[in-house]
């Protein structure tokens, strides 16, 4: 019988027949901030799961091996793949001829950045992703549960108080009383526990605020590796003798580079006699009347052999450019120290 009464208090709300008791503005506010925690934390959570595996059938096998709790088995990163097909590739062209060689390089950088990658896909997972799934499996499904609980006690309590006003003999108003008493009870003892799980949400926020502070901070150890990883395979490549790359060269736009170009650098008015069979030897080089730049260093550098310079993260040095050099290098200062520095670990100064 109650549970019919039930019903009947439900239908007539949706049909705008009978009055609903209001929640105060406070609880209100509390569960429209649930709501939109929940909502959002689904959206990032998936779009998440799609930065850090795109493919969508990979994704599925990995939540249907998270849903049967069977151990996810280990999955070759692209970066790697493509690494092993290109040190593969090497043997059969043959690892000494030029091919080969820089086949195996770069195949060993690929191999490192899909290492990298295994690494951050790993971190963002137990320290990003998890939280967020244990929220939305566990709180919020108890939040659900109990806010599925509030709005029957308060259909429960508005029926009993339809019966009341309903009542006409004496002693069924004294029986609707003392159900709507017991109903008042039981409403107002649900809307607490409800409330202290709705206020536990500003909780929630903190927690997850220090997980993406952690997100966040793996995604930058990562790009930082991938940069550096693709620093020294550019320098690499850029040791070889120029009979490995021939015409290459010539065909290949110039690298990208996070500093500016060294074509805005002063240039020397002459192509300077300082070379031997094309080799620079920054000793005898003079630096411009006016004009050269101040650079900030990046990154510490080990010199390669003695026409290159060594750096050491934020010292200033004195930089300048030569005709017909290298756009990625520059000749660099350092009180009676002079060599060839990388572009790529300086910050040019005005």
């Amino acid at each position: 019988m109650r549970l019919l009464c039930v019903f009947f208090q439900f239908t007539e709300e949706k049909l705008g027949q009978a009055e609903k008791t209001e929640l105060d503005a406070h609880f209100e506010n509390l569960l429209s901030r649930a709501d939109i925690t929940k909502n959002w934390t689904e959206k990032i959570l998936r779009q998440t799961e799609v930065l850090l595996q795109p493919n969508p059938s990979a994704r599925v096998e990995e939540f249907l091996y998270e849903k049967l709790e069977r151990k996810i088995p280990s999955r070759v990163t692209n970066g790697e793949l493509l690494g092993q097909y290109m040190t593969e590739a090497a043997s059969d062209f043959g690892a000494s001829s030029p091919y080969g060689q820089t086949l195996i390089k770069v195949g060993e950088t690929q191999k490192r950045l899909g290492i990298a990658e295994r690494d951050f896909i790993h971190s963002s997972s137990i320290n990003f992703l998890t939280p967020l799934r244990n929220f939305l499996e566990g709180d919020w499904r108890t939040i659900s549960k109990e806010r599925r609980i509030l709005q029957n006690r308060r259909l429960d309590l508005d029926a009993c108080k339809a019966r009341l006003k309903k009542a006409k003999a004496a002693e069924a108003k004294a029986a609707a009383e003392h159900e709507l008493r017991v109903a008042q009870t039981e409403f107002d003892r649900q809307a607490e526990v409800t409330r202290l799980l709705l206020e536990g949400i500003s909780s929630t926020h903190v927690n997850h605020l220090r997980c993406l502070h952690e997100f966040a901070e793996a995604q930058a150890t990562y790009y930082a590796q991938c940069y550096q990883y693709m620093v020294d395979l550019q320098k690499q490549l850029g040791r070889f003798p120029s009979t490995f790359v021939g015409n290459a060269e010539a065909a290949a736009s110039p690298p990208l580079s996070a500093s500016p170009p060294a074509a805005t650098l002063p240039l020397l008015q002459a192509v300077s006699p300082n070379t031997v069979d094309g080799t620079l030897n920054p000793a005898d080089v003079k630096p411009p009347a006016s004009g050269t730049r101040k650079a900030k260093v990046l990154y510490d550098y080990e010199a390669a052999d003695s026409t290159e310079l060594g750096l050491r993260a934020d010292e200033l040095i004195t930089v300048y450019s030569l005709p017909g050099m290298d756009p990625d290098w520059l000749i660099g200062e350092r009180g009676n120290q002079k060599g060839k520095v990388p572009v790529t670990y300086l910050e040019l100064l005005s």
